[in-house]
């Protein structure tokens, strides 16, 4: 196989995606794979400041803002909440701002919540910068507050990259495998007709003696079959035949809600030759 890499979707949802490269060796492989991993921008809480002392509501009912854990323990659990990202925001240390913090590069959140309660992350509300920007995901619970307690922060978001902090990963359980195909062979393997129905999509090929499967989408019922016929299932001492592409490479990853997956996807592409120039640029050359 020769020529430019190219992709290919195999399956695809806003938190998940899988997809094929072909035409890339292993280094280009684990370059694409950490890029996903800790280069892909994305807004995470970063500074939370906390309000203590006694507070009175409007009924006149006073609470004190000490909490049930640390606040270190607090800061930690509202810096690791998801939350929805805008890939045109500014990273703070190049924006206009000089990094003072402003609606192009920071939005500010706080919580106002009174015991008894428990405090989730649909509770972190923006209120300067891109208000639209909210948690992804509603219902993490950060702490649970007690009769007369009370919860009063301001946070603020920014965005950074997995390399400087996990609460700036917008991926997860990313990894990769190259390309198989196995060949089975319809007189010793009569089994191969169960795969065949139940999972069309992992058929490659068929020919009136063989039928070629994948495993690029995993399936747990094609890999029992295939270890059986490799282990138990072959008929005159011919076991299962398998060929792998080393230039074809299966990635799949699943995203924090963040950031859509395919634009992730989009993103680390975009960001491999940014960083090579960037590399390119800074190499000394000695006479």
């Amino acid at each position: 196989m020769t020529g430019e890499p190219t992709i290919r979707i195999i399956e695809n949802n806003d938190r998940f995606i899988r997809f094929e490269i072909d035409n890339i060796n292993y280094a280009e492989a684990n370059m694409i794979r950490r890029t996903l991993i800790n280069d892909i921008p994305k807004l995470a809480i970063d500074k939370i400041v906390f309000r203590h002392g006694q507070i009175r509501d409007s009924s006149g009912n006073v609470f004190d803002s000490s909490l049930p854990l640390f606040d270190e323990m607090v800061a930690h659990r509202i810096g690791l909440v998801p939350i929805k990202t805008d890939l045109k925001m500014n990273f703070r240390e190049t924006c206009r701002c000089e990094g003072k913090g402003c609606s192009l590069c920071t939005v500010t959140y706080n919580i106002n919540k009174t015991g008894p309660s428990e405090v989730f992350s649909r509770d972190l509300l923006p209120f300067t910068g891109n208000t639209d920007l909210t948690p992804t995901d509603p219902d993490i619970p950060i702490v649970k507050l007690g009769p007369n307690q009370a919860l009063l922060v301001t946070a603020e978001a920014y965005m950074g990259t997995g390399k400087e902090h996990i609460k700036w990963q917008v991926t997860s359980g990313v990894g990769y495998k190259i390309h198989r195909e196995y060949y089975v062979k319809k007189a010793d393997n009569p089994g191969f007709e169960l795969i065949k129905e139940k999972f069309p999509d992992l058929v490659i090929s068929e020919t009136k003696d063989t039928i070629v499967l994948s495993d690029d989408v995993p399936s747990r019922d094609l890999m029992i079959y295939i270890n059986r016929a490799r282990r138990n299932g072959v008929i005159n001492e011919r076991p299962l035949e398998f060929k792998e592409d080393e230039k074809r490479f299966i990635f799949h990853f699943e995203t924090d809600g963040s950031i859509n997956a395919v634009d992730v996807l989009d993103v680390a592409f975009k960001r491999i030759p940014e960083r090579l120039n960037h590399l390119l640029e800074s190499i000394t050359f000695l006479d």
